[in-house]
């Protein structure tokens, strides 16, 4: 019987890579929303950062889903994102 395999994922903050479950959607839909999506099924062009607290960290830092959306992305956003990941 062939062994089940599971979708890898690429962190944008460590580019390491990780089973999908082990981490965490971050989706811009067509609208330019960004949120996090918790189901890993929500419509839109997504980003994969790891849970930990440093990923989150750099993700702010080097401003890094206004480079994975080719998009500025608001202040704003990296501190809703911060809290939720982060409690």
């Amino acid at each position: 019987m062939a062994e089940k395999k599971f979708p890898v994922r690429t962190c944008i903050a460590c580019r390491e890579e990780k089973p999908k479950r082990d981490m965490m959607r971050i989706v811009r839909n067509a609208e330019g929303e960004v949120s996090l999506d918790y189901s890993g099924r929500m419509a839109g062009r997504g980003a994969y950062v790891c849970n930990s607290a440093a990923c989150v960290r750099k993700l702010r830092q080097k401003k890094l889903l206004n480079k994975a959306f080719s998009a500025p992305i608001d202040d704003a956003v990296y501190t809703k994102i911060e809290e939720e990941l982060l409690g």
